[in-house]
Formats: structure tokens, C-alpha cells, sequence
């Protein structure tokens, strides 16, 4: 029963823009400071939105690819 709920709202949840989501994630945690328990599940909820925020936290890779090589040679020795 919990997955019916949970899946459907993270994967919408996942598609918001990192200040959203962050506000979202904030605004339910005060509420459930406030209120305890205000919303079923709202603790998995939180989890699952603080997993989001970290992923979305993931530094993007350089827009060049792979870095450049070192300069130098290579050489076996015995």
C-alpha cells in the first residue's frame, strides 16, 4: 500500500528543480516538526525527498568530456 503512494509522488517530486524540491523537503519537515504525524507516511516521505536532495547536491561533469593527458612518456624499466 505504500508503494502506491510513495513511488507516483517521488518520481513527480524528482522532476522539480533543486530550489523547489529543497522547499518542498523544508516545509513538510517543519510541518511534521510542528504537527507530528500531519500526513501518513510522511516519514518516508522525508526520506525519500532527503535522498533527492543529495543527488541533486552531485557535482555535473566538465563540459569537455574526458581531461586532457599528462605530458610525458612512459617507460618500462627491468
Amino acid at each position: 500500500m505504500r508503494y502506491l503512494f510513495l513511488a507516483p509522488a517521488l518520481r513527480w517530486l524528482g522532476r522539480l528543480s533543486y530550489p523547489r524540491l529543497f522547499a518542498v523537503t523544508a516545509a513538510l519537515f517543519a510541518l511534521s516538526v510542528v504537527i507530528p504525524d500531519p500526513i501518513p507516511l510522511v516519514d518516508e516521505l522525508l526520506l525519500g525527498l532527503g535522498t533527492l536532495l543529495l543527488a541533486r547536491l552531485k557535482r555535473p561533469k566538465d563540459e569537455g568530456g574526458t581531461p586532457p593527458p599528462i605530458d610525458g612518456r612512459a617507460e618500462r624499466r627491468r
